[in-house]
């Protein structure tokens, strides 16, 4: 079995959308069950609801299922994403991020399959410092790190073109992803599945 947590952080819709996207290319690609999951919102009520995109964005995934460090003990892919927020990840994200020390602290994070995307309100604005920020965590849980790299004809669409991870440039829209940054994100999916199946598969031969 392959299982996938897409864990993500979405102020106004375009990492959600991306999530979503990441999510269903997994299933796609064979993963045994799929997870989608929010962190939790770190901002003040006030603060949300000065932004008419945002307080609607915190309404409409109302449903959708906080994650836990148990979500990243139980998948086999780990998919982090986040808006940049002055070239780090959001708060928020990070703030989950810190909760895994005692994962962490036991080795149940080494040899995940992980790998992370973003999105920015503009161009050069920090999507690669973001995502090799989070490639930090990473190392630190001896996690396996799969970027989708330019393994596919769709990474070098002028659109795309980030090795590192999907990226989108929103332009300070709502839930505005193009949809070659869409397709970037399932290909980018379906990698870490299939990685994450072979890994599964050479060590049950062993």
């Amino acid at each position: 079995m392959t299982n996938v947590a897409v864990i993500h952080y979405s102020s106004t819709g375009n990492i959600h959308t991306m999530a979503k996207a990441a999510a269903q290319a997994a299933e796609k690609a064979g993963a045994d069950e799929v997870r989608l999951l929010k962190v939790a919102e770190l901002a003040p009520a006030a603060a949300i609801e000065s932004n008419p995109a945002w307080a609607e964005h915190v309404a409409a995934t109302a449903d959708i299922a906080e994650a836990a460090p148990a979500d990243l003990e139980w998948a086999d892919v780990i998919l982090l994403g986040t808006p940049t927020r002055f070239g780090l990840p959001a708060a928020q994200l990070k703030q989950f991020i810190d909760t895994t020390g005692g994962l962490w602290a036991q080795c149940k994070l080494v040899n995940k399959v992980v790998s992370s995307f973003t999105s920015t309100s503009a161009t050069h604005g920090g999507q690669e410092s973001t995502l090799l920020a989070l490639n930090n965590t990473f190392y630190h849980w001896g996690s396996i790190i799969v970027p989708p790299g330019f393994a596919d004809p769709i990474q070098f669409d002028p659109a795309n073109g980030n090795p590192y991870g999907a990226s989108s440039i929103s332009g300070n829209s709502p839930d505005n992803v193009a949809e070659a940054n869409l397709a970037a994100v399932e290909f980018q999916a379906r990698r870490a599945v299939e990685i994450a199946s072979a890994l599964r598969r050479g060590r049950a031969s062993v």
